[in-house]
């Protein structure tokens, strides 16, 4: 038997928003937003981790990667058409139809799953890449959580994990800034106490098995309007990389 890090409360919130997963001005219009910017990132690690060529057709064909968390598709859709054979598992049953009928719309292959991690490990999933985006703050065990991801990366696997910062900075910025004054997110989205800092992740990382690479992070212009990538500013939102040693 598998012990669950779902979080119940947690599912409900994203359970209630699903239908407006591609709308890019509803409940998810920040991930919309920043979704060019964590697609830079994602894609830089995994063509330098498999030496692959992003000017190619489909630089990813041959890479089998797993979108955990994956709502309604907004990461798994463009990894399948950068050729990566994917899997979408989300915890919240209701994102999976949504996400099922967008990609069939756009004429895409994706195996969407209504699943936890613990369980894709039980049954002796392996990938590739993991992509495991905004997740980590959501769950009600992440030591656990991250092991369970750990378990489904090959040796020589690579993970992207992104989270927000616990700080002053990241209560105003993700929570009364984007909650209450910007109002892209409903009330309770996030809970503060739930935030994690770099040095945290990268601490449940090496404890899950695996070994930090790299960590950057997503900061928002408000003149341009538009999110870029910072070596240095990891305040609010940023992102790692991390490997899954070889045997």
């Amino acid at each position: 038997m598998t012990v669950s890090t779902i979080d119940p409360s947690e599912v409900a919130k994203f359970e209630a928003m699903a239908a407006e997963w591609w709308d890019p001005n509803g409940k998810f219009k920040p991930l919309h937003m920043l979704n060019p910017c964590r697609l830079d990132y994602i894609t830089r690690q995994i063509s330098a981790e498999f030496d692959r060529d992003l000017t190619a057709p489909r630089p990813f064909a041959g890479l089998r990667l797993l979108d955990i968390g994956c709502g309604g598709g907004l990461l798994s859709e463009p990894m399948a058409r950068l050729g990566a054979t994917v899997v979408g598992a989300d915890a919240a049953e209701r994102n999976i139809p949504v996400a099922q009928i967008h990609a069939e719309q756009q004429g895409l292959e994706i195996d969407y799953r209504h699943t936890s991690a613990e369980d894709l490990a039980a049954a002796g999933e392996q990938f590739d890449v993991i992509l495991n985006m905004e997740v980590v703050e959501h769950v009600a065990n992440p030591l656990a959580y991250l092991s369970a991801c750990q378990q489904l990366l090959k040796p020589g696997g690579l993970m992207v994990c992104s989270t927000l910062n616990r700080n002053p900075k990241s209560y105003v910025m993700a929570i009364i800034g984007a909650e209450y004054v910007m109002r892209w997110l409903p009330k309770g989205t996030h809970e503060w106490s739930k935030f994690i800092t770099p040095d945290e992740l990268y601490d449940l990382l090496r404890k899950a098995g695996l070994t930090p690479v790299d960590r950057k992070g997503f900061v928002f212009d408000k003149l341009r309007w538009s999110w870029s990538l910072s070596e240095r500013d990891l305040s609010v939102n940023y992102v790692t990389a991390s490997v899954k040693p070889q045997d």
